[in-house]
């Protein structure tokens, strides 16, 4: 038998994760997307299937603070980003989604950055 490859692995453990995690309208999801050079995190409500507050490290609005700064730095602005997108907006409790990623990291970095700019998880 094949050795299991680590993507199909974060596969799994994601289709695991979201079997119990939902986003609804009072409390959304807080999804992760971990890439090689860049992180994204979205705010999401499933019920309706809407996008409503998303984070990444290609936003302009970070672009410039990111030079020079390691993966976890950029991660913690992209938190804290969108922490302040979801308040502005309204969301102050979330559901975390880490992906099927560990906990660990940039995923970490991430979600604290997010609690210190004031979601609550």
């Amino acid at each position: 038998m094949a050795k299991e490859t680590p993507r199909a692995a974060r596969s799994r453990r994601h289709t695991r994760v979201r079997a119990k995690v939902s986003g609804t309208q009072s409390r959304p999801r807080l999804s992760v997307f971990r890439g090689l050079k860049h992180i994204y995190a979205q705010v999401i409500d499933d019920s309706r299937g809407n996008t409503l507050a998303s984070a990444s490290t290609i936003d302009a609005e970070i672009k410039a603070e990111l030079d020079g700064k390691k993966k976890t730095a950029r991660a913690e602005l992209v938190g804290s980003l969108l922490a302040k997108r979801a308040l502005g907006l309204g969301i102050k409790q979330v559901v975390f989604d880490r992906g099927g990623y560990k906990y660990h990291g940039r995923v970490k970095a991430l979600a604290e950055a997010a609690r210190r700019g004031g979601l609550r998880f």
